[in-house]
């Protein structure tokens, strides 16, 4: 191989990895939209910990925690759909943790909502 192959070659591969490089940046920083862990309940932490791990693989964690959604059963059918796509590491016992820090967020995120409609 020419010095001129090896030359285009290696500035090629450093443009992939500078964009693959690019790439999980940009992935990474999107996820890190969670909620403040010291805010929640004791007794929540662990679920939401667990959602975060779980959830933000594939995606920020603020497009659940933004969602609309405020029915568990939604919310049920929605974790079972994420939990079937490869590589999203959710166990059908995962789901359990996950629901639950979902229905303590939605209610939560109700009652926010409802202070600050009522509030002057």
């Amino acid at each position: 191989m020419s010095r001129r192959n090896i030359s285009a070659r290696f500035a090629r591969s450093g443009c992939v990895t500078i964009a693959l490089s690019a790439l999980l940046l940009s992935c990474s920083a999107g996820r890190s939209d969670g909620v403040e862990v010291a805010t929640l309940p004791v007794d929540v932490r662990s679920d939401y910990e667990l959602f975060a791990a779980r959830c933000s693989k594939c995606h920020s964690l603020a497009r659940p925690l933004e969602a609309s959604i405020d029915d568990d059963v939604f919310w049920k059918e929605y974790v079972e759909r994420m939990r079937r796509q490869p590589g999203s590491g959710i166990s059908p016992a995962d789901e359990v943790g996950i629901l639950r820090f979902l229905h303590y967020y939605t209610l939560e995120k109700k009652n926010r909502e409802r202070h600050t409609e009522n509030t002057p």
